[in-house]
């Protein structure tokens, strides 16, 4: 098992790029499988899930080729399968959108129930209410969710719960479908509209999407030919700024969207952290006898603070002055990690949903574990800020979503290194 070795002390300094968005590119790839004929997508970071993807869209029958400046090349007009039954479908989360992309594709589709990170139940029950709204039966038999229609068509939706993933999935599955479907309390996440913003490239009528009404009108063909490049990776790009706070650094982010990272940065500023945004940067910035001041937190869907980068920021409030508070809105089990980061010396008490943390706890060195994929980010920026080594094991959940992780954070300046056994 491999692992992450970090000597901590260093003060983070330089410029980052961040990589395209996981999230956008799951759901672009996946409704790439619905053209009717060739796409390029640009900006696709070279990262596990992502790569797990590309091979369950391969074993599907379509053709896909990696350019040398990184952007996919896919032609899914040789798809002669609606089952995906790869065993890595299991493997990551997002496979689960290809349900969407098949049935718009053959009117059915069967995959193997998804896996991904394990903080909490994530029921796909607004999915299913969705196909079946535009006239599929879905079963769930032996391990596989079996979606078929004889005839989609649109449909007023109203989800009962605001869900990123199912409001992907039945936008995609409706792009095809006779009529209008409306999504009423759809998520407003910014990979949502970029999904949206990809199929309409691609000859789709999608309407609304970033907000909590969206229309999609089907088309009977999606040619597709363009090329289309995705967002950068808002989590990505909060991982690093975070990392700049912690070691009393000075960060630049490029290729960012500043405007998706407003959450963030908010409550930055609020902590005595500051912070300069230009076109496509962010600048953050702290001197190292400035000091942090405590605040609370309540992970909320865009435009609220993201759940993905609550581990990261409750590493940040173990330093702040004061008492912080994280309430956990989204994952009922998302604090896995704060055993771990006890061992080093944080002061962390769990009541239910919310984190109560004193701030002010000198971090010390250990042996931890990537529990989740951004728990495992949080783990790496909790070892940069503590006094002696500390190991960080299962670091393949951290490379699912990090492109280019070591290299990054070396050239700010991080002592860190990957060991293989």
């Amino acid at each position: 098992m491999s692992s992450y070795i970090i000597r901590g002390g260093n003060r983070l300094a330089g410029e980052v790029s961040v990589s395209g968005s996981k999230n956008a590119a799951l759901g672009i790839i996946s409704a790439a499988m619905l053209l009717d004929g060739p796409c390029k997508i640009e900006n696709i970071p070279d990262i596990a899930d992502l790569n797990v993807m590309v091979e369950i869209c391969k074993a599907l029958g379509a053709q896909v080729k990696r350019d040398p400046d990184g952007a996919l090349t896919l032609d899914p007009s040789t798809i002669t399968s609606w089952e995906a039954t790869h065993d890595k479908v299991r493997h990551i989360r997002g496979s689960y959108y290809l349900l969407g992309a098949l049935l718009g594709r053959f009117s059915k589709a069967s995959i193997y129930m998804p896996g991904g990170c394990n903080f909490g139940a994530r029921p796909i029950d607004q999915h299913m209410k969705g196909f079946e709204a535009l006239g599929a039966t879905v079963t769930i038999e032996y391990g596989k969710i079996n979606v078929e229609a004889q005839h989609l068509h649109g449909e007023h939706i109203f989800l009962d719960v605001v869900s990123v993933g199912a409001t992907i999935n039945i936008m995609i599955a409706a792009a095809k479908a006779e009529g209008t479907t409306v999504i009423e309390n759809a998520a407003r996440e910014p990979h949502i509209v970029d999904v949206a913003n990809f199929l309409n490239t691609m000859g789709a009528n999608i309407r609304g999407a970033g907000t909590d009404v969206i229309r999609i009108t089907g088309v009977q063909q999606l040619p597709a030919g363009a090329t289309y490049s995705i967002i950068p990776d808002q989590i990505e790009a909060g991982t690093y700024m975070l990392a700049a706070a912690l070691t009393r650094g000075d960060v630049t982010v490029r290729n960012v969207i500043p405007r998706h990272m407003e959450p963030l940065t908010a409550k930055m500023e609020e902590m005595n952290i500051s912070v300069d945004t230009g076109d496509d940067w962010i600048r953050v910035w702290m001197e190292p006898e400035r000091e942090l001041l405590a605040a609370n937190f309540k992970t909320m869907p865009y435009p609220g603070f993201p759940t993905d980068l609550q581990p990261q920021t409750t590493v940040l409030l173990t330093t702040a002055k004061g008492s912080s508070k994280m309430l956990e809105n989204v994952w009922e089990n998302r604090f896995q990690y704060v055993d771990d980061l006890k061992t080093m010396g944080a002061d962390v008490m769990i009541a239910g949903h919310v984190a109560i943390i004193a701030g002010g706890s000198a971090l010390t060195g250990t042996k931890v574990t990537a529990r989740d994929l951004r728990a495992g980010a949080a783990m790496v920026l909790a070892g940069l800020a503590a006094d002696g080594e500390t190991e960080v094991t299962d670091i393949n959940k951290i490379e699912r979503g990090y492109e280019n992780f070591i290299k990054k954070m070396r050239h700010l300046g991080a002592d860190i290194t990957r060991m293989d056994s």
